[in-house]
């Protein structure tokens, strides 16, 4: 079977904010302008009007996403400043207010505000999403019911959203407890073809309830526009030397799982119900308690799951050279993520004799500093 082109696009979503005080800014028609004379259609207004979507091109490997996506951040950060404010990477803001945002006023966003009614207004978060191109359709959807067993992985060391509305949620994504209060979110359905995937689609088109399957929103989808399986699941990260691992790792797992195939081999797929207590466990957790192993029937460390996963993804990582990226997966998994180092930054202030506000706006601080760092 001819191998799939394997390529990848990035899309991010930042927060703009007042560098002075932290919070959260509308994004000036003037600003958006601007981003758009110099990065064309690889930039656009999200749902609300403090956010902020960058998507790359469609990249061949991963040294050519890091050229595209250095140059987006880069230039957002460049425009923004012209504005007096700056963009954070982080999938939600520490301490603003969701009552106080407002949406875009695009007919898209419109439309969901107006059939989303209270569930849209939260939705005061960011996320990354990874592209992988795989032309053939039943190639794409064999391997999304695999590759459904590594989404709590990717979502643990992706976390990023440890904060809602000036609390410590207790949790290291506190963004999906927003996100899967929508319609046709979560772990997707484990479909046997195309074709059964199709006629659910086709069912919900065609009582109107949805326009395309650009409104089902999954943690792994085919995606309506491209030939791609979309990786949903993360948070956005503040540095992009996490996205770039990240989309790595997601690159990098669909060929093993396509190699596996070509010896009449396949990754075994879990009952949905177990692989949904290892997304908890991400979402609760981060990397810090580990996940569920379930061959060894174990809560194995995450540093030790991400130790067997590249192993791997060895040869798959060397044939799309990645090596790099991938190896600091194990970084990530020993000291942390954005979660915890949120949480170390406003620990710190507290410690240092600041009040809660003014160790919050030292999270944000902290936030638009790890946005520029590498570019």
């Amino acid at each position: 079977m001819t191998e799939p082109p394997f390529t990848m696009g990035i899309e991010e979503e930042y927060l703009l904010v007042h560098p002075e005080t932290g919070d959260l800014a509308e994004a000036p028609d003037g600003l958006m302008a601007a981003c758009r004379d110099r990065l064309d259609d690889k930039v656009s207004p999200e749902f609300l009007q403090c956010q902020i979507e960058v998507g790359t091109g469609v990249c061949a490997d991963i040294a050519e996403a890091r050229a595209d996506l250095s140059n987006l951040r880069r230039t957002v950060a460049e425009v923004a400043e012209e504005y007096g404010l700056a963009p954070i990477a982080a999938s939600c803001h520490p301490f603003s207010d969701w009552k106080d945002q407002h949406t875009t006023d695009k007919e898209r966003y419109r439309g969901l505000a107006r059939d989303l009614r209270g569930v849209a207004r939260r939705m005061l978060i960011c996320g990354m999403h990874v592209h992988v191109g795989i032309d053939d359709q039943e190639t794409r959807i064999d391997l999304a019911r695999q590759m459904t067993y590594f989404l709590p992985h990717l979502l643990a060391l992706s976390t990023s959203s440890p904060f809602w509305q000036g609390e410590d949620s207790g949790l290291a994504s506190y963004r999906l407890t927003v996100f899967d209060n929508l319609p046709r979110t979560g772990l997707p359905p484990a479909f046997d073809s195309w074709g059964a995937f199709q006629r659910s689609v086709d069912m919900l088109v065609d009582l109107g309830i949805i326009e395309d399957s650009s409104k089902i929103w999954w943690d792994l989808r085919p995606s309506h526009n491209f030939p791609t399986l979309e990786s949903r699941i993360c948070d956005v990260a503040p540095r992009i030397e996490d996205t770039l691992t990240l989309a790595a790792l997601i690159q990098a797992t669909l060929r093993m799982l396509w190699r596996l195939a070509q010896n009449n081999q396949r990754w075994r797929v879990y009952d949905r119900f177990l692989v949904a207590e290892n997304r908890w466990r991400a979402q609760r957790y981060g990397t810090s308690e580990g996940l569920i192993d379930f061959g060894a029937k174990a809560i194995k460390p995450l540093p030790d799951l991400v130790d067997e996963w590249l192993m791997l993804i060895e040869e798959d990582g060397g044939h799309l050279h990645s090596t790099t990226e991938l190896d600091r997966a194990r970084t990530i998994a020993r000291e942390g993520t954005s979660a915890d180092r949120q949480r170390a930054v406003f620990q710190a202030g507290l410690d240092s004799g600041a009040d809660k506000a003014e160790a919050l706006r030292a999270v944000v601080t902290h936030l638009t500093v790890e946005f520029r760092e590498g570019l």
